[in-house]
């Protein structure tokens, strides 16, 4: 539960924190450490609310990682991380965190959305199945309403013909559509994509891109880790590059892959574009 103070353009959230009102993700010096290994060396980054922010970097940078924390499927190290306001995970009190209960971070996960590189479908269960399972054990929605409204985003990702398909009968692009599909159907205020398309052959890459252009016409706000340049040029809204655990350099797309202002941005760039 959070409350606006008296300036309009700064929320303050239950722990007393200020966070910018219209920002939907706010990370503050987040680090991870895989014992001595420290992935991700303190990030700070804000994203806003409706806004598409695209991550590019080297494998090993600590993208997936950093995607990974901000809903809670890796614990921090160190550092803070909000989410509508929400800190994510933790409960502060008296200057401490304390991890929060797991259906706490299941209840805070469910308005989270997330598609992995690899589909992660339940192979037991049809199209239907996948997409309706969430919505009626977490969310306790009637099956008949999941099913109208798992119907609705088949339509929407171009799959309306494949209900009652099971995942072992559809192409990487149409497992990845449904994952999509999947993952809206909790209706999260927030998306997060770890290289969507890296698994899938040439020909399916576009497919997947169309419905992820589609949701960002519509106002979802979305972190997308990526290797596909056209589309953080496109359609992201900021772009951010990563490197060794930190953020190198972050800003308008355009203007970050045609004048990258670092060295290391420069020399990533000229091996992938």
């Amino acid at each position: 539960m959070s409350d606006k103070t008296e300036d309009p353009g700064v929320l303050r959230t239950a722990e007393g924190a200020e966070l910018p009102a219209d920002a939907l993700v706010v990370a503050e010096n987040v680090r991870k450490s895989f014992g001595r290994l420290e992935v991700l060396k303190g990030i700070d980054l804000q994203v806003g609310r409706g806004e598409v922010m695209c991550v590019i970097g080297p494998s090993g940078s600590g993208k997936s990682t950093f995607l990974r924390c901000v809903n809670h499927l890796e614990k921090l190290t160190a550092g803070r991380l909000w989410v509508n306001g929400e800190l994510m995970g933790y409960r502060q009190k008296r200057g401490r965190l304390y991890e929060l209960r797991d259906n706490e971070i299941a209840a805070q996960r469910s308005d989270i959305g997330m598609v992995f590189q690899r589909f992660n479908l339940f192979p037991h269960l049809s199209v239907l199945g996948n997409i309706t399972e969430a919505p009626v054990q977490v969310k306790r929605v009637p099956r008949g309403e999941a099913t109208a409204r798992a119907m609705e985003l088949l339509e929407r990702v171009g799959l309306p013909d494949k209900a009652h398909a099971y995942p072992d009968q559809l192409s990487g692009g149409q497992q990845q559509r449904v994952a999509i599909a999947r993952a809206l159907a909790m209706e999260p205020s927030l998306m997060l994509f770890d290289e969507p398309t890296s698994a899938l052959d040439p020909e399916l890459v576009g497919e997947v891109l169309d419905v992820m252009r589609d949701l960002a016409r519509g106002g979802m706000t979305m972190v997308v880790v990526t290797h596909e340049m056209g589309f953080a040029r496109e359609v992201g809204d900021s772009l951010v590059f990563m490197d060794d655990g930190v953020v190198v350099e972050s800003g308008v797309p355009s203007e970050v892959l045609s004048n990258p202002s670092h060295e290391r941005t420069r020399a990533f760039l000229s091996k992938v574009l």
